[in-house]
């Protein structure tokens, strides 16, 4: 029964304070948020789309690199087993 004596009629009245406030304001306030938004959220769309094709290029280049060193290591395996089969088939033959 609190909340009806006096607490009921003042939330009531800040109630319509904020809304008629916020009534007023709106046409005043939207378009100069938007105004300023906007070149905002463009700035952040092209660091984000500039970001992501630097992020795709560092990966295309490590992508390179992966690939040189997996050449280097299966060319150097193959150069191991060259050798291993040079030296089997000379040491068959002397045998």
């Amino acid at each position: 029964m609190a909340l009806m004596d006096k607490g009921f009629t003042g939330n009531l009245i800040t109630g319509l304070a904020i809304g008629l406030g916020a009534a007023i304001l709106a046409p005043i306030v939207i378009p100069a948020v938007a105004a300023v938004a906007k070149p905002l959220a463009k700035a952040a769309l092209k660091g984000g789309i500039l970001l992501y094709e630097r992020g795709k290029e560092a990966v295309a280049e490590a992508g390179e690199v992966i690939e040189d060193i997996v050449a280097e290591a299966k060319a150097e395996i193959a150069e191991v087993h060259e050798e291993t089969a040079a030296a089997e088939s000379s040491s068959g033959t002397e045998a």
